[in-house]
């Protein structure tokens, strides 16, 4: 086996650890919510901690891309990752939950930008793309990290033991990955994050990811609520279940989809499964049809965040790894503030009318994909 294959597999890991990992943490929100007996508003409230946290690390982040390798950050912040799903189990107070919750979010934006990193540098070594399927082993380690946690709730495991099982695994399994990580990829240009006006390039292109992550997001925080709270339906992760299974499938296509249709294309079919995923757990709040909904949302967020991703990394002004961090704002911010805004919403209107906001930003999707592409196309 030669070098660049090892290394897309090591690669491969650290995606799919991170996957579960955060799959593991979303599938158990439930859990916590009537643990803490929080409504709608309080634990949306809660979950504002995380984009403050996050955007703490814009700064951090783009000093590291300029520093140090991506490998360095990358077992760094996994490890960091653990330690805090470890606390969010142990967690008795809302104070100490709060701290692990915001240690879990600091922690994934840097690995985040790590893996990405990577994947850019590492797609060059391919004649064929293959940033999608790194994003497909996120999602499928998501898939069985649901899995994992459907089990788990059906047998009435403790949530501490649960995410502790889920940290231990993980630690093992990045460490052996870590030693055939990418070495060298820091590159010598466009390392350093410019303030005042922002580059309409980059800007167009964190409204993208902002968009989609507000739906990513809003699904994985709150899928098993709304199985829970409006379909009744007593093992919660079902829809989450259906939802990711069908990203993960989704992401090991999307490559050829994308090549297939154009990524122009892509934005506007990716945008109307979402919309009309959205709609139909809305109109037809049943099981089944509300599984057909977040399936099509599934197949609706698969290929956006590969495909902006891949555009990040052909910035001018920008190095790869400089640009996903600066991109990755974005990103977290739709990521993270659009639950607690569904929370916020949903404890004034009812949580099914809450959802009415991810079919809104994912329509968004059609518009400002097209003047990216528009822009793009004018300055080449």
């Amino acid at each position: 086996m030669n070098l660049v294959t090892k290394q897309r597999i090591a690669l491969s890991s650290y995606f799919f650890l991170s996957g579960l990992c955060f799959a593991t943490w979303a599938s158990r929100i439930p859990t916590i919510k009537e643990f803490f007996n929080l409504n709608e508003a309080e634990l949306g409230t809660i979950l504002l901690a995380m984009p403050i946290s996050s955007l703490i690390g814009l700064p951090i982040s783009g000093w590291l891309v300029s520093k140090f390798d991506s490998r360095k950050p990358l077992i760094v912040s996994m490890l960091f990752l653990t330690l805090a799903l470890t606390l969010i189990g142990f967690a008795q107070s809302t104070i100490f939950l709060v701290v692990a919750l915001c240690l879990f979010s600091f922690s994934s934006r840097i690995l985040n930008i790590a893996m990405n990193t990577q994947s850019i540098t590492l797609q060059k070594e391919f004649k064929n793309r293959i940033v999608g399927s790194f994003h497909g082993l996120w999602s499928t380690g998501g898939l069985l990290g649901v899995i994992f946690s459907t089990i788990m709730v059906k047998n009435g495991t403790a949530i501490h033991l649960h995410l502790l099982i889920v940290t231990l695994f993980t630690v093992v399994f990045s460490l052996i990955a870590y030693s055939y990580t990418l070495k060298k990829d820091k590159t010598s240009y466009g390392n350093k994050l410019i303030f005042g006006k922002p580059d309409p390039f980059i800007f167009y292109l964190g409204l993208l990811v902002f968009f989609a992550a507000v739906c990513e997001g809003g699904m994985f925080d709150w899928s098993g609520v709304y199985f829970k709270e409006v379909i009744k339906e007593e093992v919660f992760t079902y829809g989450y279940l259906l939802f990711i299974a069908s990203m993960a499938f989704s992401r090991f296509y999307s490559d050829k989809l994308i090549d297939n249709l154009g990524m122009p294309k892509t934005y506007i079919l990716s945008a109307s499964f979402i919309a009309i995923g959205i709609f139909i757990p809305i109109t037809f709040p049943q099981f089944y049809p509300a599984l057909a909904g977040f399936c099509l949302v599934g197949f609706g967020t698969a290929a956006i965040f590969p495909m902006t991703f891949m555009l990040a990394g052909t910035s001018k002004k920008y190095s790869p790894g400089m640009a996903i961090s600066i991109i990755s704002t974005y990103a977290t911010l739709g990521m993270l503030l659009g639950p607690p805004l569904i929370g916020y919403v949903a404890h004034a209107f009812s949580l099914k009318n809450a959802f009415y906001i991810f079919m809104f930003t994912g329509l968004l999707l059609i518009p400002f994909s097209q003047l990216f592409f528009k822009y793009q196309k004018k300055n080449s």
